[in-house]
């Protein structure tokens, strides 16, 4: 083994070195970033599950008075007024009149 032979394979092993360095850092990072999605997979979980009892405790506690809402809306649609037809009408009523004031002189 000569000199030059020598000083490369120390070269290729302190390259090897930081190679290995930079797989582990990389190796962490990964870790680090696995752990945080797998704590933020359990806590949306925990959400959904705490969203859908408290809606659960909700329905459960209001829905005579949510039955008793809709119902009241339902009355309520069915004894609106017919705006579109009086609309209509009172249209058709000024073209008659106008007609009549016309002919009429």
């Amino acid at each position: 083994m000569t000199v030059p032979e020598a000083s490369v394979a120390v070269e290729l092993e302190r390259l090897r070195g930081t190679v290995a360095t930079g797989f582990a850092r990389v190796e962490g990072s990964l870790a680090v970033l696995v752990e945080r999605s797998d704590r933020n997979e359990r806590d949306l979980v925990q959400l959904r599950a705490d969203t859908v009892k408290d809606l659960g405790e909700l329905r459960a506690d209001h829905g005579k008075e949510l039955d008793e809402l809709r119902a009241d809306v339902e009355a309520l649609k069915k004894n609106r007024w017919p705006l579109p037809a009086i609309g209509a009408l009172t249209g058709v009523a000024g073209a008659v009149a106008a007609a009549f004031a016309l002919f009429a002189r």
